[in-house]
Parts: C-alpha cells; structure tokens; sequence
C-alpha cells in the first residue's frame, strides 16, 4: 500500500498498521459504538420514511405495501449493520457480539411491534 509523504518506512513501500493509525487518526476497532448509533439512526428513518405513507398519504401507498417496505429495508439495514462490525473487527481481539445481537434483536422486536400495530 502506497502511504502519503512521512508515512512509512522512506521507500520500502511496506506498511505497518501505526502507520496506518497515524495517518487515519483512529482505529476502527474501536467504533462499534458510532456504527450502532447509525444502525439505530437508519432504521428509525426507514419508519419515518413509511411513516409518511402510512399516516400522511394512505390513499396513495397501502398499508401492506409500506410494512413490506419497512421489514425489507429492515432486514438490509440489519444485514449490513452486522457485516459492518464484524469486517471492522477482523483481525483484532475485540468482540461486540453482545451489542450486535442486542441491537438486532431490539430491531426485531420493534419492527414486529410497528408492523402489528401501525395502520391498523
């Protein structure tokens, strides 16, 4: 890997990861917290997204449309949610398992609670 101008070993081209560190200014490892933040974040948009067609524009989407809408932009948001931290976390000692399962678990139950209840 290529670094910028004062990172690296002069001109041997090798990289080593405080190199890296140095130049990112954080490691990874140490942002699940931020990514299950915008986990949360994107699924509570993804409800006020279908939110508006399901109080605001009832005529135009149906109710069945918009709870389909919501659990499968639910399950990519989930996928993508757990293919982030465990990519982030290769390769290191750190283990989040606790709060990924916590998060999707909670998201489970919530879009089931919204699905059953809203629109009804």
């Amino acid at each position: 890997m290529t670094l910028p101008k004062g990172f690296g070993s002069g001109g041997g081209g090798g990289s080593s990861s405080a190199d890296v560190e140095r130049m990112i200014g954080r490691r990874v490892e140490n942002m699940t917290g931020m990514i299950t933040i915008s986990f949360w974040a994107a699924w509570l948009a993804t409800f006020g997204g279908t939110a508006a067609g399901y109080f605001y524009y009832p005529w135009a989407y149906p109710t069945q449309s918009g709870h389909f809408a919501f659990i499968v932009l639910t399950i990519i948001e989930a996928i993508g949610y757990l293919f982030c931290v465990k990519v982030m976390e290769e390769g290191s000692n750190k283990n989040s398992n606790g709060i990924v399962a916590g998060s999707i678990a909670a998201v489970t139950i919530g879009t089931i609670l919204i699905v059953s209840f809203v629109g009804k």
